[in-house]
């Protein structure tokens, strides 16, 4: 069974539709990727798995359960938890405080053990825990966005656009973070404007154009897709 199945979803603003029938399965333990230009609706269709905007139509099914209409805080206390485009930290507070937020969800355990397993998966933010977060750079308040999502414990984390306005040595850091935490078991559900990079390390993945899916399946099989290359990895088409 699917961890999630994703079945004729529509969301819509108003009379604006983001979404429009799109559906797709993301299996336990892979990496699988949405691709597509801004504006195709990549990110409304996370906003909608996670209970941020709410589905006008169709069906989410995690672990089989539709959770269409749930609200977000028991989405996350299922395993299902996003980590937002603009990352969305608080600056105000430290990034220990920060972290500590990320595990609120789990009422009363210790959050102890999460601590040292994101501070292990992210050193600066071990060295930075007593820093404002508002002061960190734009890397490192994206390695703590991630952290915080870690600390909820995830079976199906969802990233969208993870390497946003950063630099490429701090990109290839963020694939690497990705693919670290896929290797201990978490399952991941990425949106990332850098499709050559989410395409090499998925292993599924769909590509959405004005709200629609209009390719899906092998995420190396996209990679060599002509008309996919040349819309969005660069490659010109040689005919």
């Amino acid at each position: 069974m699917a961890l999630l199945e994703v079945r004729d979803l529509w969301v819509r603003y108003g009379s604006v539709e983001a979404v429009r029938g799109v559906s797709f399965a993301v299996e336990p333990g892979e990496i699988s990727t949405l691709i597509g230009a801004n504006g195709a609706g990549k990110s409304s269709t996370l906003l909608a798995l996670s209970g941020l905007v709410r589905a006008s139509e169709g069906e989410i099914l995690y672990e089989g359960q539709n959770i269409a209409g749930w609200k977000t805080d028991r989405i996350v206390k299922a395993g299902l938890v996003q980590v937002a485009e603009g990352r969305a930290i608080l600056g105000p507070l430290t990034v220990a405080e920060n972290l500590e937020l990320g595990g609120w969800t789990r009422g009363g355990a210790s959050l102890r053990p999460d601590l040292h397993r994101v501070y292990d998966l992210f050193p600066r933010l071990g060295d930075r825990r007593r820093q404002l977060a508002g002061t960190l750079s734009g890397g490192e308040q994206q390695m703590l966005a991630i952290g915080r999502a870690l600390m909820a414990r995830p079976k199906l984390l969802l990233l969208d656009e993870p390497s946003m306005g950063l630099a490429p040595l701090l990109i290839n850091a963020v694939f690497e973070i990705i693919q670290n935490i896929h290797a201990e078991g978490t399952t991941v559900l990425l949106v990332e404007q850098n499709a050559r990079k989410a395409l090499k390390i998925s292993r599924t993945a769909a590509v959405l154009e004005n709200g629609k899916i209009v390719r899906r399946g092998l995420a190396a099989d996209l990679f060599h897709d002509p008309a996919v290359a040349q819309a969005f990895l660069g490659v010109r088409s040689q005919h």
